[in-house]
Parts: structure tokens; sequence; C-alpha cells
């Protein structure tokens, strides 16, 4: 399987991204809006936003928003949980189809299926949901987990509950790994975390001596055996912030994300996994998720401006929100 293409948008005339900043710091204060942008989408879009960060970061900071319009730079299901945890704004997001495989993998209507076929069996069991999901698939459930709280999630489950993990069956895989706990898996995966491959990451490690490797637990279980350190990205980004002395990090998760670790720990050197081979010279299609690429400055002015497309109140929004409330606040 090759890497996701990421191709510029053919409606997109170039325009210069200094100008195209300051006409968004412009809109901005016109629009009393403020723009959450998560740490895969492009470091131009990162450097103006008033609040970055990983899922679990911007859906705390989408109720700490002063602003009446948050502009959400990320993907849908994100935009989804900022009007869910903030339903008194108006939520923008710069392209409604900026979506994400692993949502996608988890329909509302198959997850309802099997839960009632799992309970048709006389099993008792938690749905726990990956926060990569659609707001009607969070309706459905009694968790939702980030990768940085996921496994304090899991610990709250009564061990006399099986648990049905949705829908990333490598962070399922690896959070049963880490807790102990046994868990029935759907079988989705991230589009870009399943792809990297394990022979670019040995030769990688082989000729970079001394480098430390660095992985998203969504990454398939044999990347995650020769990895150093894994945690979700706000832990990533506080681990290579937590060491001094400057280090080769090889990075296993979205290549944007390295925008972030350069900011916070510019001593260090980061290298996306598959990256530049030292060896040869030769370089890979490092790994970007198309639909986080969707987002750019162009994009980010546009809405604003139009004051669309935006994400509008659903009747289960509410039933999402006990379930992220639960989750995530308290």
């Amino acid at each position: 399987m090759s890497s996701p293409v990421v191709t510029p948008d053919p409606n997109e005339v170039y325009e210069d991204p200094l100008d195209l900043m300051g006409e968004i710091e412009e809109l901005k204060k016109e629009k009393d809006a403020s723009i959450l942008a998560h740490f895969y989408v492009d470091g131009d879009i990162q450097d103006i936003a008033d609040f970055t960060g990983d899922s679990l970061k911007l859906a705390r900071d989408a109720i700490k928003v002063k602003s009446s319009t948050i502009v959400f730079s990320g993907v849908h299901f994100m935009g989804e949980s900022a009007k869910i945890m903030s339903p008194q704004k108006r939520v923008l997001i710069p392209d409604m189809l900026a979506g994400c495989s692993l949502a996608e993998s988890c329909p509302a209507d198959q997850l309802a299926a099997f839960q009632e076929q799992l309970r048709a069996d006389g099993r008792t069991f938690d749905t726990v949901a990956y926060i990569n999901t659609s707001a009607a698939v969070k309706s459905l459930c009694d968790w939702i987990v980030t990768s940085g709280n996921a496994r304090d999630i899991i610990e709250r489950v009564p061990a006399d509950r099986e648990i049905l993990f949705v829908p990333d069956q490598h962070l399922g895989r690896y959070l049963m790994e880490v807790s102990g706990r046994k868990m029935i898996l759907w079988p989705g995966s991230c589009m870009v975390h399943e792809i990297f491959s394990i022979q670019d990451l040995i030769r990688a490690k082989r000729n970079t001596p001394g480098s430390v490797v660095i992985a998203h637990p969504e990454c398939p279980q044999n990347i995650l055996e020769l990895t150093d350190f894994i945690g979700g990205t706000e832990k990533m980004r506080q681990y290579v912030m937590s060491i001094k002395d400057p280090t080769t990090f090889l990075v296993a998760t979205e290549s944007a994300m390295i925008h972030a670790f350069e900011k916070s720990a510019p001593q260090h050197t980061f290298v996306p996994v598959p990256g530049i081979m030292t060896s040869t010279g030769e370089t890979c299609a490092c790994n970007r998720c198309p639909h986080m690429a969707r987002n750019t400055l162009q994009k980010v002015r546009d809405c604003l401006k139009n004051e669309s497309p935006e994400i509008e109140w659903k009747d289960y929004f509410q039933k999402a929100r006990d379930v992220l409330d639960r989750s995530l606040l308290q």
C-alpha cells in the first residue's frame, strides 16, 4: 500500500501566504472569531491559530474560547466535537469534505446493529470509542477516549463489563497490552498510521545511530515493537521537550506534527518515517493525511469571509455531549 497522495486543490489560485495571514487576522477581529488548529494541519495555519493541540486539548479549548465564532482547522469530527462542547457558538470548518478514515470505518448504523447483536447474545459491555468518530457514533457510546487519556478511561470501566472498542484496532490492541483488559475490537484503522513501512523504519534506525523512535499508538504492532516511546501527539511533544541533549527522532505519525515538535524543542532533529535515507539521499513520499491537507490558508480565509461551511446542531448531539462531558471533562 502506498502513502496517501496529497495533491494541491486545482481550484485554488496561488496567493502570498503572508498576505493571507494578514487578511485572516483582520477577519478574526471583524467576525469575532478564534481559530483552533490540530497539530496535523500545515504549519502556517498552526502559526496563526489561537489554540493548537491534539484532539483532547482542542475539545477542552472549545469551551474556553471567548469569541462567538470558532474556526476549527482539522477534520469534520473535530468540528462536530467543538459544536457539541460549545453549542452556543457558531462553528465553521475550512472544508466540509475533510473527513477521517477512522470515523468512516465505523458507521453509526453498523455499530448499533453490532451492539444489538452482542446484547442478544447476553453480553454485558461498555462501548468505548476513540474520539476519531462521528457524533452519531459518540451518541451510541459509554465513553470517549483520545490517545492522551485512553488508558485512564479504560481503568474506569467496571471490571465485570466487557469493552467494545471502536474504531481503531491498533490503538485498541495497544490498550489491551498496557491495561491488561481484553476487548472486542472493531476492525478500523487510520489510513496514515496503517502504512508506515517496517523496512524503512529498520533502515532508518540502522542509518541513524543513536536515534530515538517515537510513534503514535495508532500505528500497527510491528511498528510499535521497534519504537522507543509510544504516545499520542501531545505526549510525544512533551516527551521530546523533556530531553535536553540534541537528539535525532524518527517520527512515526502524520508528518505535519514535526512543525509542533520543532517549535517546542528546536534543539532536536526530527525525521519522518519513512524519511530521507542518509546512505543514498533517497527521499520518500512522507505520510500526510489527505483530509488534514484539505485545510489551507485560503480556505481558512474564505470560511471566515463567507461564514461557511458551518457545523449545524443535530438532535443526537446532546447525547454525544453527555458522553464527552463524562469522558473528557470529569
